[in-house]
């Protein structure tokens, strides 16, 4: 039996990709490099993106149809090429990031994503380059606590690949799930879903030369929790928590995930927030509403150490609701935390980076 070009290719006109009805041949998939030697046939498939969810179930058909409408002798190798380059893999989706810091709590409402947003401006102050992402998938709050809730985000072809650009702001690059969903609209993703958009937002995104990679996780330990540490090298971790019992239990929980011997992620530090009430018009009182020194006496206890105490005061939340985070501002004493706080974790980076090893990412097993 002789094969012939067309032969190969009306066989393959029975092929149909199923993200559009086309068979291959009409959808101009099959690439100009047919080969033909013998028995031997060799071509490529052309996808859009090497994510593309039916690459091997149309490979496959492409295999079956030679061999029903041609021959079954034929020695098919047919392979797939893509119009985009791939995504780059787990532990190298941010080459030209210097420091990944997790800010993380054990429970919610204890203030870790204020704690992140103003942890980011005051770093990019100091001059460094800084990139906030928006870990918490079902709860983000980056839009409406740099005022990005109508912000447009656009796309660009970088290298083969279509990449988010980053929204930017007071001197931070941000990234949230919350620019692409409706605000008002509540998420019900599974958990897959959530990992592969938070995949996306690391690694199909134009970050730039980044000093600091903050990334503000969601509270407690979750699927999200474990997405980031198989795609990232986290070069530590910021604990947040209140003075409260509760918090404190839970901050434990929080500590014990990245100290685990499968994850081994250093703890920068802790953070108490929430410290003590000081009313304006007596800036010198403090109120010790949930408790005094609580997290001071869990830094000591876990052997780690105390990155910052934060007061409550008015205008965090005021900043915050209202778009601009209070490490903004030049004269209160909570904007003099968040420095002083950012000045402890440089720090601490600089120490961790100077002592240990290089954070790897986690491999699982099953």
């Amino acid at each position: 039996m002789t094969l012939y070009p067309n032969l190969i290719i009306d066989a393959l006109r029975n092929v149909r990709y199923p993200g559009n009805g086309k068979n291959i041949v009409e959808a101009e998939m099959l690439e100009d490099d047919l080969r033909i030697d013998g028995m031997n046939v060799s071509f490529s498939i052309i996808f859009e993106k090497p994510t593309d969810p039916f690459i091997k179930s149309v490979l496959k058909s492409a295999e079956a149809a030679i061999h029903t409408y041609v021959s079954k002798d034929v020695n098919v190798a047919v392979s797939f090429k893509s119009l985009q380059a791939a995504r780059p893999e787990a532990g190298k989706m941010l080459p030209q990031v210097k420091n990944v810091i997790a800010v993380s709590s054990g429970k919610g409402g204890v203030g870790k994503s204020t704690v992140a947003a103003n942890l980011a401006v005051a770093l990019a102050q100091m001059g460094y380059k800084v990139g906030l992402l928006d870990a918490d998938i079902f709860g983000p709050s980056v839009p409406k606590m740099f005022s990005l809730e109508q912000v447009e985000i656009f796309g660009e072809m970088v290298d083969g690949r279509q990449l988010v650009i980053p929204a930017y702001k007071y001197g931070v690059e941000l990234l949230s799930i919350g620019f692409f969903v409706n605000p008002t609209t509540a998420t019900l993703w599974r958990g897959g879903m959530a990992s592969n958009a938070l995949k996306q937002l690391i690694a199909d995104a134009k970050w730039g030369e980044l000093d600091f990679m903050i990334l503000d996780t969601p509270p407690g330990t979750s699927d999200i929790h474990l997405t980031l540490l198989q795609n990232l090298a986290i070069t530590g971790a910021v604990i947040v928590s209140t003075p409260q019992q509760v918090a404190l239990a839970d901050a434990r929980k929080g500590i014990d995930m990245y100290q685990n011997e499968k994850v081994n992620v250093p703890i920068l530090g802790l953070v108490e927030n929430m410290a003590w009430f000081t009313p304006a018009e007596l800036p010198e009182n403090k109120y010790y509403l949930f408790g005094k020194e609580g997290v001071k006496r869990l830094a000591e206890e876990m052997g780690v150490p105390l990155l910052g105490q934060i007061p409550i005061v008015q205008s965090i939340c005021e900043s915050g609701d209202g778009g601009e985070p209070v490490a903004l501002s030049q004269d209160t004493i909570t904007a003099a935390a968040f420095r002083a706080l950012a000045e402890r974790v440089v720090e601490e980076t600089e120490l961790r980076n100077q002592t240990l090893p290089a954070t790897t990412i986690v491999e699982m097993s099953r």
